[in-house]
């Protein structure tokens, strides 16, 4: 179970509040008007901002003062946080190694992953070679190979159409269902909300959640 404990944000004139929890496994959308903290939300789970007072956990743990790489998280942003100088296969192997020289194993789960996402031939292409539905395709399959079980997602498709969206949706719940993730999806679309989760968190007036029945 994921526990926001009385949490507050505050940056410069901006402040948001946060007290609920979410239970494992669920999927949900975080939705609200631009600027309410969506966003910055994300980021404070993340360990990317520092709440100025209250917790957070994640089961027995508490994860307030740990390093995002010390977190058991994975995020996704709208730009995909693709290295445009590496192929494919070697953005996807980062999941794993973390900047360092990948070993043939690693590789050879790369490459899995990437076959689990409709990627098996695509491994030496750079991300400038393939489509956006593509590249978004080798950004999940780095999420699979982490295996973290909680899932970020701060609009990595909002630039895709319809179609290529609900496509990526679909198999962000199969990534999900796959690594029995906890997964939170900023989305200002009420139909990818109704389509990929079963909750919502709203964002507004300066505070969030509790999460609500879709």
């Amino acid at each position: 179970m994921l526990v926001l404990d009385h949490v507050n944000l505050s940056l410069g004139s901006f402040s948001l509040t946060a007290n609920f929890s979410i239970s494992a496994g669920a999927r949900l959308a975080v939705m609200g008007p631009s600027g309410a903290g969506k966003s910055s939300l994300l980021l404070a789970i993340a360990g990317f901002i520092a709440p100025t007072s209250g917790r957070i956990l994640w089961g027995d743990q508490d994860l307030t003062a740990r390093d995002p790489a010390q977190r058991p998280v994975s995020m996704l942003f709208q730009d995909q946080n693709l290295f445009p100088h590496l192929t494919l296969l070697q953005n996807v192997v980062l999941g794993l190694t973390a900047g360092g020289r990948a070993a043939a194993a690693q590789l050879a789960q790369a490459e899995v992953a990437l076959a689990k996402v409709g990627l098996p031939s695509y491994g030496g292409r750079k991300p400038a070679q393939v489509s956006g539905g593509q590249m978004g395709r080798a950004a999940l399959a780095r999420v699979l190979l982490q295996a973290r079980p909680l899932l970020l997602l701060d609009e990595p498709f909002a630039a895709l159409d319809q179609d290529l969206r609900h496509q990526m949706l679909d198999l962000v719940v199969q990534v999900a269902a796959q690594t029995a993730a906890t997964v939170l999806m900023v989305t200002h679309d009420d139909r990818d909300a109704a389509r990929f989760a079963s909750y919502v968190i709203k964002v507004d007036h300066g505070a969030a959640g509790p999460p609500r029945s879709i």
